[in-house]
């Protein structure tokens, strides 16, 4: 990955005003989402009353159930809670959550997505084997993705909480030997303050020594910037999902700069777990202005009852940034993204037309 040069960034396009059906077209490049929050609520409460795990005639009390209330006070404990892996009973149930889920991404305006998944989520409750479900997944997948035309990659998320390494290094070499070329890297997540990064260098050494997927690391979102650097020099992550905490730390971010290690930055998830609850001075606007390399996520959009447009707006507004600010963050994005340089290179040609488009189409 290139070294980033600059180290401050200044906007020439002021848009802090622009509605959110003209900014849902805006063509996205997006590094961090979870399948496991984001799914059609209409197909998952089809499946809810399939499996008689619902009252059939209350969707508004499902909703309420399944999603984290827009307009509540941050609260972790709550927003963990709407993460639930019950509903799916059968393998079709698996398939048509992701296949309906995947179609409506076009909606957000996605261009490419690097979606992750754990499949210990979806097999655990009916003990469904594990390889089975992330191919059935990566299909259902796919085949939504051709339908509407946003280009897909995937990430396999491993969760510190949940399994132990041997167990992690297992289903490693299981996905591996699946050889499915979409799978691009993966994912450490779950609890940062009860394990940390030193917890899983076995695991890790051994995945880099095969030699075949780059690795995110979530740090930094709730613990300091000491975890950034741990998931860096212990875990070789290429990317850091969250890190909030960089922006304590000048010496971090020189290392981030220089060594092109992209941050996956997500505002309403960081409000609502209450890891970053003052969004309109969310480290995401002054990182940017430095030069840091960082992107626009969603995280969990379901279950945030919102979308990835709508953070689009929130960075307009709140860091007065404007659409050539929003294609730097993009271009960042696919700087960062887990490709081989020439797909890299046809990937920002492709972006590039994109956006041309839109703004010739909004007179932008």
């Amino acid at each position: 990955m290139p070294k980033y040069e600059q180290s401050v960034v200044m906007s020439t396009t002021k848009v802090t005003k622009i509605s959110k059906a003209v900014m849902g077209r805006f063509p996205k490049v997006e590094l961090h989402r979870h399948l496991e929050g984001t799914f059609n609520l209409t197909t998952l409460y089809r499946i809810a009353k399939k499996n008689g795990l619902v009252d059939k005639e209350d969707f508004a009390a499902f909703k309420a159930d399944v999603q984290f209330p827009r307009d509540s006070e941050p609260d972790f404990l709550k927003f963990l809670s709407k993460f639930k892996n019950h509903w799916y009973r059968t393998r079709e149930d698996v398939y048509d959550i992701t296949h309906d889920s995947v179609l409506e991404f076009a909606k957000d305006g996605l261009f490419y997505l690097e979606l992750r998944f754990s499949p210990e989520h979806f097999a655990v409750h009916n003990g469904f084997d594990r390889s089975e479900i992330t191919r059935l997944v990566i299909d259902a997948a796919n085949t939504a993705a051709s339908k509407s035309g946003v280009h897909l990659r995937y990430i396999i998320t491993f969760n510190r909480a949940k399994q132990l390494q041997g167990e992690m290094l297992s289903l490693y070499h299981d996905i591996q030997a699946l050889k499915i070329p979409e799978i691009v890297g993966i994912d450490l997540a779950g609890d940062e303050t009860q394990y940390p990064p030193e917890d899983f260098e076995d695991f890790f050494a051994a995945v880099h020594k095969s030699g075949v997927h780059k690795a995110t690391i979530h740090a930094g979102e709730v613990s300091p910037a000491s975890q950034v650097w741990l998931a860096i020099e212990k875990l070789h992550a290429r990317r850091i999902g969250h890190g909030t905490a960089s922006v304590d730390d000048p010496r971090l971010q020189r290392m981030l700069i220089d060594e092109g290690i992209v941050l996956e930055q997500c505002l309403t998830s960081n409000y609502q777990t209450g890891s970053w609850v003052d969004e309109r001075n969310h480290p995401m606007g002054r990182l940017y202005n430095w030069g840091v390399p960082v992107t626009i996520n969603s995280d969990d959009p379901t279950i945030q009852d919102t979308d990835l447009t709508d953070d689009y707006l929130k960075v307009l507004h709140y860091f007065k940034f404007g659409i050539d600010d929003l294609v730097k963050f993009n271009l960042t994005a696919i700087e960062g993204a887990f490709l081989g340089d020439s797909d890299k290179a046809d990937l920002k040609a492709r972006y590039l037309d994109a956006v041309a488009s839109f703004r010739s189409e909004q007179n932008l």
